[in-house]
């Protein structure tokens, strides 16, 4: 029987290389966007060149005036984003690998694989490239594609290099039903705060770019910022999705209260990591009245979505590996 578990290992570093082409893929197709909004200002200025010169005419001026408006008129080609479709078709592939590598594990460990930081690691990378292709069947989310497999390219590729582990045995604590749910719905909620603040940091360069267009600057920003949605809806995207992780964020903090209870005989004890998780919490909650409240909307509420994920982030490395306590899982010696 082979061994399961470098099987998964293979896996996965499989699905670090394919993410890796889909992410180069995704960087290629900002810059055709950047190409298609350089062509449309210049489309555009050619429009009103020709525009002005109809209507300058004195001689003859109907003809050309006919002319310059025909043109002008013609609705331009609806660009074909090749390779956002390769990147994506790359990054739904790299998923497959890299569920692949989830359920050998799984398969090797007789039990669900996520009971240490290396396996933490495996499940919320994968549900975040799963919430990322499953919103892009309803919304064509594939702007954010070199965000998302870039942060997934070094979480995995991080995890498998500092946090592997072989496979052992669950410890006590964790010999409860409490694990599927409580982890589950926790890597779930973070892969929605993941989208929420890559929309984030966009709605961040968007304004930016709007201010200096209403400004008259030379420099507005990135060019592919031209192609995609405006400030204000990416923020509205990202408030939704920042609900849901909210929504699964609360549930978590419930979940783990009551197996806390079930565990230790305690629902709340301050431990590092439930603190963490608190603050957490409290930070989204901010995010979320701060967008409700007209006067925090924009910028500052942006940035309340990207220090929230960042504070997500710090708990799963940072808490999980330097900081001991009832809830000290790495796994790592």
């Amino acid at each position: 029987m082979p061994d399961l578990d470098s099987l998964s290992i293979l896996f996965v570093w499989t699905a670090i290389a394919i993410y890796a082409a889909s992410f180069i893929a995704y960087a290629f197709d900002l810059a055709r966007r950047s190409e298609v909004s350089s062509d449309a200002r210049l489309v555009r200025e050619r429009q009103a060149e020709l525009v002005g010169a109809g209507s300058s005419s004195v001689t003859g001026g109907a003809d050309i005036g006919v002319d310059a408006e025909d043109e002008a008129s013609d609705p331009p080609a609806k660009p074909r984003y090749v390779m956002a479709r390769i990147g994506t078709v790359l990054a739904g592939l790299g998923f497959l690998f890299h569920l692949a590598g989830v359920v050998t594990r799984g398969i090797a460990a007789e039990r669900v694989p996520w009971a240490n930081l290396y396996e933490f690691a495996m499940i919320g990378t994968l549900l975040i490239m799963f919430v990322y292709l499953l919103v892009n069947t309803r919304i064509d989310l594939r702007y954010l594609g070199t965000f998302i497999t870039g942060l997934v390219v070094v979480l995995l590729g991080a995890a498998a290099i500092s946090f592997y582990v072989g496979v052992v045995p669950l410890m006590d604590p964790l010999k409860s039903v409490w694990l599927v749910i409580h982890v589950f719905v926790a890597s779930l909620g973070t892969a929605f705060f993941a989208l929420a603040c890559a929309l984030s940091i966009l709605q961040l360069m968007q304004t930016r770019r709007e201010r200096r267009v209403v400004e008259a600057a030379e420099k507005p920003g990135p060019r592919f910022l031209a192609t995609l949605p405006a400030a204000d809806r990416l923020e509205g995207t990202a408030f939704r999705f920042a609900i849901i992780g909210f929504i699964l964020w609360t549930f978590t903090l419930i979940a783990g209260s009551i197996w806390a209870q079930d565990a230790w005989g305690r629902y709340w004890g301050f431990d590092v990591k439930e603190t963490w998780t608190f603050i957490i919490w409290v930070l989204y909650a901010g995010y979320l009245h701060a967008r409700a409240t007209r006067g925090w909307r924009g910028t500052p509420s942006a940035w309340l979505s990207i220090i929230g994920f960042t504070a997500v982030i710090f708990n799963f490395t940072i808490v999980n590996v330097f900081f001991k306590g009832l809830h000290a899982y790495s796994g790592l010696s």
